[in-house]
């Protein structure tokens, strides 16, 4: 697919993990055979759905595929991430999840002057409206959407998640709104939906609250990682390949600071997720540190790579101007400041998880009655 070789990204270190469920050389095998077409990619997600696999494992997987291609892994995370959340909601509900082989995205973006909404017509759901962001939708079978509920005027909007089949004479792709020169082949436009059958997943709320919905997100953040990788990759092959001057050498050195820093956080938030410590408050916590730590290691990287290397990949390389491209785009999934002050509210409001560098049970800057 691309000129890096698809060696298995760890995120726990070897000595300190159990033999993984998905293999990293076998992941390296698929990766290295299958053609970089979309197709592809949703067949590896379809395959990594159906292996029972540990968080880690599951993220390590991710990492591997997104070092080689990114627009591969973004066609596999929403495919893993519907799976888990219709799992989730069968543990939930004491209900058997469906099986099936169809290809699954998530859309949960709001926004824009059409919103999709739910209305409840003879005993079932059907939607209506426009849903902005909607990755791939021209490709997959399924997806999982957010839509808000019909209401009077007046009364508070609540949104629920709903299960929808994309092949459905009333879905409309709108194409030709997709410019991006990062992630070119995962266009991610508005769908229009008019009158379509639906399903509901959860109750009106859940989707935000769920227990996984954090977790998820890291998922997005481990993705995040491993094109980091795949960019650092470029950069030691270049200058092990020549006499780098002392100016590179040390922006290698930063960039495997800036990786080890978000391989332990990635390696922290999957120890905390399989003893079951990274629920509510926690996860949430939890999520938007991991995301912020990996999100700002990718950003320097890519400045980084840039000053180390020169113009020359970029303009030359391919693969690397399309991994920079793919990643400078996929990134901007953290909303930066916006996701930073979500953090210290959570930290002001109600303080959970590790929270120890604050040195008292008291909230700053509230004093106790």
């Amino acid at each position: 697919m691309t000129d890096v070789t698809a060696v298995r990204v760890r995120v726990v270190p070897v000595g300190l993990a159990p033999r993984p469920t998905v293999p990293g050389e076998q992941l390296s095998v698929v990766l290295e055979s299958a053609p970089a077409t979309i197709d592809a990619a949703i067949d590896l997600a379809l395959e990594l759905a159906r292996r029972p696999a540990s968080i880690g494992d599951r993220w390590e997987a991710l990492a591997t595929i997104a070092a080689v291609d990114l627009g591969f892994v973004r066609a596999v995370e929403p495919h893993l991430d519907a799976r888990g959340i219709l799992d989730e909601w069968s543990a939930a509900s004491a209900t058997d999840a469906p099986v099936d082989d169809r290809s699954w995205g998530v859309f949960a973006a709001e926004g824009g002057d059409d919103p999709l909404t739910a209305y409840a017509v003879d005993g079932g759901w059907r939607l209506s409206g426009t849903k902005p962001w909607c990755s791939l939708a021209g490709r997959l079978d399924a997806a999982l959407v957010t839509a808000r509920l019909d209401a009077p005027a007046g009364e508070p909007v609540e949104r629920r998640l709903f299960s929808v089949s994309l092949r459905d004479a009333g879905v409309e792709v709108i194409d030709g709104v997709w410019k991006s020169r990062g992630l070119v082949e995962i266009p991610s436009g508005p769908v229009r939906f008019t009158g379509v059958p639906a399903e509901t997943v959860g109750d009106p709320g859940w989707y935000l609250t769920r227990p996984g919905f954090a977790i998820g997100g890291i998922g997005v953040a481990a993705c995040w990682y491993g094109g980091a990788v795949g960019i650092a990759r470029t950069v030691f092959a270049t200058l092990a390949s020549k006499s780098p001057n002392a100016h590179a050498i040390a922006h290698l050195g930063a960039i495997d600071e800036l990786l080890q820093g978000a391989r332990r956080a990635l390696a922290e938030a999957a120890e905390l997720v399989s003893r079951g410590d990274a629920n509510g408050d926690a996860g949430k916590l939890l999520a938007h540190r991991v995301r912020a730590t990996v999100a700002r290691a990718c950003d320097e990287i890519i400045e980084r790579s840039g000053r180390a290397l020169g113009p020359a990949p970029l303009a030359l390389d391919a693969a690397h101007a399309k991994r920079v491209a793919d990643l400078s785009l996929y990134v901007r999934q953290y909303h930066s400041e916006r996701d930073q002050e979500a953090l210290g509210r959570s930290l002001l409001d109600s303080p959970s998880g590790d929270v120890s560098w604050i040195g008292s049970t008291t909230t700053p800057g509230r004093a106790e009655a």
